[in-house]
């Protein structure tokens, strides 16, 4: 079967299935899929945007249309000392069931899929709570010193990272990665967990809305792979054409018409907010979204057809990849 093929099985999770899934993972347990999700893609993690923030990797979701990718994002968790568990994809013996990520006191099991940025496949490695504060390891996470100063360093766990399956995005079956949870982990499946927050749900519903994150048409390499912020979409378009800029993927032209229509959007959204108390109606974002996503398929084919600059900009200082990156963080590709 075509791995991105749209003719899923999606049914209701039997108990046969459920038998053969981790016992850390019965929480959240909600679709099957008849054929496993694509690869972890290849990017960059975004500089943490300030304090408090914490980093939830990017995964593949499932809709009616097939899998889209749910870029990485940096979050506020719902309150001080818990940490985030990603959901994970595991064969269940007849399909791949989807495990709900959630807050806890300790992070859980995730299938042993190698997110990166401190997710390698059994715990969290990026930072943990000292009091109130949370303190971010710069050996795994892209965090500004300048602005954030509740840091250190801690390169143990980064180098012992297991990297056979590094972009494997799924738990067990053919291919799969081999991991059961261990007596820790069993345990800590019990303690009482807060489901994803607001501000995560809208992020998945904003992912699902934007056309290029399905696999479908993206090839399993999407173009938004991560971003600052939720719904900071705007300004990871303007990442991806100063990108194109430099690498002599744009031309003058294209960039004009790619910054003219970010700028017409900016100032419909401004005008949109104004007129409603500095809120937009659901079918103002609809539309801002709509427009967002033809913005970022020009931008695509843009960047990947004939036309490029003849004396592009020198690249910048290259800065090393952020470390412990794994399958969903593996370093050095530009965003398309």
């Amino acid at each position: 079967m075509n791995l991105f093929s749209v003719r899923a099985i999606r049914n209701t999770v039997v108990a046969a299935a459920l038998a053969m899934a981790p016992a850390a993972s019965f929480a959240g347990v909600f679709i099957s899929v008849g054929f496993a999700p694509p690869a972890l893609p290849v990017y960059v993690q975004p500089v943490c945007p300030g304090d408090g923030y914490l980093w939830n990797p990017g995964y593949w979701a499932y809709g009616p249309e097939g899998y889209y990718w749910v870029p990485g994002v940096w979050v506020r968790p719902p309150q001080v000392g818990l940490l985030w568990t990603p959901g994970y994809w595991g064969w269940g013996g007849n399909a791949f069931i989807f495990h709900e990520g959630y807050w806890g006191p300790h992070v859980g099991f995730y299938g042993g899929i190698n997110y990166g940025f401190g997710y390698t496949g059994a715990g969290f490695w990026g930072g943990h709570w000292v009091g109130g504060a949370f303190a971010y390891n710069t050996a795994v996470v892209n965090v500004n010193r300048t602005v954030i100063h509740n840091t250190y360093v801690d390169n143990v766990h980064v180098t012992n990272v297991n990297v056979t399956n590094v972009h494997t995005s799924f738990n067990g079956g053919s291919g799969g990665i081999q991991a059961r949870p261990s007596n820790e982990e069993q345990q800590w499946s019990h303690e009482n967990h807060v489901a994803a927050t607001t501000e995560q749900q809208q992020h998945v519903q904003m992912a699902h809305a934007d056309r290029t994150n399905f696999a479908s048409g993206n090839g399993g390499h999407p173009q938004n792979a991560a971003m600052s912020r939720v719904g900071a979409r705007a300004e990871n378009q303007q990442d991806r054409i100063g990108q194109g800029v430099k690498s002599g993927q744009l031309t003058a032209g294209e960039t004009r018409n790619l910054e003219s229509r970010d700028a017409s959007i900016n100032h419909q959204v401004r005008t949109d907010r104004a007129a409603n108390g500095g809120t937009l109606t659901p079918q103002e974002r609809q539309q801002v979204n709509q427009r967002q996503n033809n913005v970022s398929r020009s931008i695509y084919q843009d960047k990947h057809n004939a036309a490029t600059q003849a004396h592009p900009a020198p690249h910048p200082e290259a800065r090393p990849a952020p470390r412990g990156e794994g399958g969903g963080g593996g370093g050095g590709r530009e965003p398309k």
